[in-house]
């Protein structure tokens, strides 16, 4: 399994870049999450991580607690580590966060897991406010809001009637994206969207902000 290291008093995860986020579920102990929903997307957890993440509702980067990439001319570059307190110097792996591949290819990352019970997907129609309060994920799909619970049973309980959706199990939305998975700001409906943008089909990379470009070129 593509898993590599899990530590549950550390609550962090090390896995290769071509593992897949239901593998990463799979591989969970109990009582932890990982920063992502379980959903299948394309490119597994290194192209989620060049991305820039999926449906969250808070800062993705600052889940990712390391990282090893390869830059483009080759060169192996460890960044981060496995503890959260780990920076010293430049921190690299907000910037490799979200870069399409700019900085380099993701080759393994370390995931920073957190304590919590999910209650697995609900899906209803319409938009939502109230509702997803205790939502540890939300994104729309056309007109259908999908989101995960999580807590103790008694706040899941509360969740799950205020939310007031049917359970569905795991969703594959591979087959959505053959061509890999883009982002576009600004997309309606019927097209995935999360509280920052519409993911699209097609995975070519976004134009390169003039300072992330400078990045870029005074990487080494």
């Amino acid at each position: 399994m593509p898993v590599l290291e899990v530590s549950s008093d550390d609550q962090y995860l090390v896995a290769s870049a071509d593992t897949t986020l239901l593998e990463i579920y799979a591989a969970l102990p109990a009582g932890l999450l990982p920063p992502f929903p379980p959903v299948e997307l394309p490119a597994d957890i290194g192209g989620l991580i060049e991305r820039g993440g999926f449906a969250q509702t808070f800062f993705f980067a600052s889940e990712i607690l390391g990282a090893l990439m390869e830059t483009p001319d080759g060169l192996r570059v460890p960044i981060g580590g496995r503890v959260v307190k780990n920076v010293q110097g430049y921190d690299l792996v907000r910037p490799l966060v979200g870069s399409f591949g700019a900085l380099g290819q993701t080759l393994e990352v370390t995931l920073r897991l957190r304590p919590g019970r999910s209650s697995g997907i609900q899906v209803r129609e319409g938009a939502l406010e109230h509702q997803l309060i205790g939502s540890r994920f939300w994104w729309r799909d056309g007109s259908l809001t999908y989101a995960v619970g999580h807590g103790s049973p008694a706040e899941l309980e509360g969740w799950l009637e205020r939310f007031g959706g049917t359970a569905v199990q795991d969703l594959d939305y591979c087959s959505r994206f053959a061509a890999g998975m883009g982002v576009q700001i600004g997309l309606e409906p019927p097209e995935l969207t999360d509280q920052r943008c519409g993911w699209v089909n097609g995975d070519s990379q976004p134009p390169v902000p003039s300072i992330f470009q400078r990045l870029v070129m005074n990487r080494e």
